[in-house]
């Protein structure tokens, strides 16, 4: 199929691109790389009269650290990410989830904040970032506001993004140098968007036990899910495998996945059971030896 009949407007600052929202409010879509609104536009889930070409806005494309976040500029690419020493320095967690989004040709299009204003529950970006409680600049007509995942991610492809808005940055906390982190997804073949995905992020105190733990699945609701109840759960105990099986026993009470053509609904949950254990396993592995925090 081919998309409806739009008109093509190509901003060059942030200030052009927010006239035109404010211009055009719910007929008008914002596309960057167009990876994710593409494939909606051919079969017509979208007819927007107008699109609104971002791309171009450079100021909206860059990686810097800035005190305990990752600001990253939403036209920032995905291969960008995956390349940067400054995110494997500072979020290895990052580094690891972006080598699953899709193909290198998806990544060397696609762009943060495309990922996170499409809100699919099943996308790396809004898992990774809802683990480590990031936030998302929003900016428009009123200036900038920042909200964190919780209050970003409302439903299936739905945002808290007005319709004058767009997503200006992500901001991604540092993982502390001492924590281990891992993320890991099930997919039906390389390159499809995840059955079930976790992003884990864990510390150690001196006794051994843990000392922080962050968690979040994707794929099994209408958004990231913080596995908060499992993450006070672990906190003072050891991380032995026991443990680790006693606290996911009760995944089930925090999910309520849809079953579709790719999965029912309960091999979702059983899914996230076991890779969330496996997710936290492979971080406790990987907190550096000798250096508990």
């Amino acid at each position: 199929m081919k998309p409806a009949k739009f008109k093509f407007l190509r901003p060059v600052t942030i200030e052009d691109a927010i006239e035109y929202l404010e211009e055009y409010g719910e007929d008008a879509k914002i596309i960057s790389g167009g990876q994710s609104l593409i494939p909606v536009l051919n079969m017509r889930l979208s007819t927007p009269k107008y699109l609104i070409d971002v791309s171009r806005i450079k100021e909206l494309n860059y990686i810097k650290k800035e005190g305990s976040f990752l600001a990253i500029g939403a036209l920032t690419r995905h291969y960008e990410v995956e390349e940067s020493e400054l995110v494997q320095k500072y979020c290895p967690l990052l580094t690891e989830g972006m080598k699953n989004v899709g193909h290198p040709q998806i990544r060397s299009r696609g762009t943060i904040g495309g990922s996170i204003a499409h809100a699919d529950p099943s996308a790396e970006l809004p898992c990774m970032l809802s683990a480590l409680r990031g936030e998302i600049v929003i900016i428009g007509p009123d200036g900038e506001r920042t909200v964190p995942t919780d209050e970003f991610f409302l439903t299936y492809l739905l945002t808290s993004l007005e319709p004058n808005e767009l997503v200006k940055e992500v901001r991604f906390p540092v993982i502390n140098e001492n924590f281990g982190s891992a993320f890991i997804e099930m997919t039906r073949r390389h390159g499809d968007f995840a059955l079930v995905e976790v992003a884990a992020v864990v510390g150690l105190d001196e006794e051994g036990t843990f000392s922080f733990v962050q968690l979040a699945v994707g794929g099994a609701g209408p958004t990231p899910i913080i596995l908060e109840d499992i993450e006070d759960f672990l906190i003072g105990k050891e991380p032995t495998e026991q443990v680790i099986e006693e606290a996911v026993e009760a995944i089930e009470d925090y999910l309520d996945p849809e079953g579709d053509l790719h999965s029912s609904a309960e091999y979702r949950v059983h899914l996230a059971s076991v890779l969330t254990k496996r997710a936290l396993l492979t971080a406790i592995n990987r907190v550096p030896k000798g250096m508990m925090a």
